[in-house]
């Protein structure tokens, strides 16, 4: 279900959202943009066990930091 929101913004940002992201988009380009900041404790916790299953992931993950190791300086 949508649900319909008024907010205030500057007429500059107004103007600059009609130009890069085109009328009719907009709702969709905010609500891409304020997602992630609405994500649980427990969406995040759900998607790191997720990742720490994929063993080909946690492979590459391991091979990149270990790789770090020689880049650090004393």
């Amino acid at each position: 279900m949508q649900r319909k929101l008024t907010i205030t913004i500057a007429e500059e940002v107004y103007q600059g959202l009609h130009e890069q992201i085109g009328r009719g988009r907009i709702s969709g380009f905010i609500e891409e943009l304020v997602r992630p900041h609405l994500l649980t404790a427990a969406d995040l916790e759900e998607g790191y066990r997720a990742m720490a299953a994929d063993a080909e992931r946690e492979a590459d993950a391991r091979e990149w930091s270990e790789g770090l190791i020689g880049e650090t300086s004393a």
